[in-house]
């Protein structure tokens, strides 16, 4: 399982439920990344996306407790993480490891964290003025490498990098050529 996220400097990724750096070349990478493929998210992701709707072109599943999956099937609701692996053998039983995304938020992440292998984050250099959620700092962790660094890139006043973190202990698969 993968996981795609964009954060601070200090590792916060947002605030009252928005972004702190909506950057168009980040939008593009996570629908470059994402397209076509299974996204995991919360109750609270899917009430941020434009007019509270899952993302087109995906299959979309919302970890809650609250809510139902919708009559129109636009998207699968479970309630637990138990569950979650039980839907996806259930409903997509041929889907690989790869084709799956957990894309936030704060609870999802770190729910989740310790099933996937592969961590994209966009890092912007910069501290947001506010902040109310935060991503673990994998710069600090033993378990986190990065595999894959992009060049410095700007909008605007904003540097940032796209980054991919694989765990230590699955490094020698994720490095060997194919």
């Amino acid at each position: 399982m993968n996981l795609i996220v964009n954060v601070d400097s200090n590792w916060a990724i947002g605030y009252k439920n928005r972004l702190l750096f909506p950057i168009p070349a980040d939008l593009k990478n996570f629908k470059r990344l994402t397209d076509g493929k299974i996204v995991i998210m919360g109750r609270k992701t899917l009430e941020s996306l434009p007019k509270s709707k899952p993302l087109s072109n995906r299959k979309n599943i919302v970890l809650s407790k609250k809510l139902q999956t919708p009559s129109n099937n636009e998207y699968l609701v479970c309630n637990s993480v138990e569950n979650l692996f039980v839907l996806l053998r259930n409903n997509f039983p041929q889907v690989k490891t790869e084709d799956v995304f957990v894309i936030g938020g704060e609870q999802v992440y770190r729910a989740l964290i310790p099933f996937c292998s592969v961590i994209y984050v966009t890092k912007v250099n910069k501290a947001a003025l506010n902040a109310d959620t935060f991503f673990p700092n994998l710069d600090k962790s033993t378990e986190w490498k990065i595999i894959e660094s992009s060049e410095l890139l700007e909008y605007n006043d904003i540097s940032f990098n796209f980054l991919i973190y694989g765990k230590n202990d699955n490094l020698n698969n994720l490095c060997k050529k194919p």
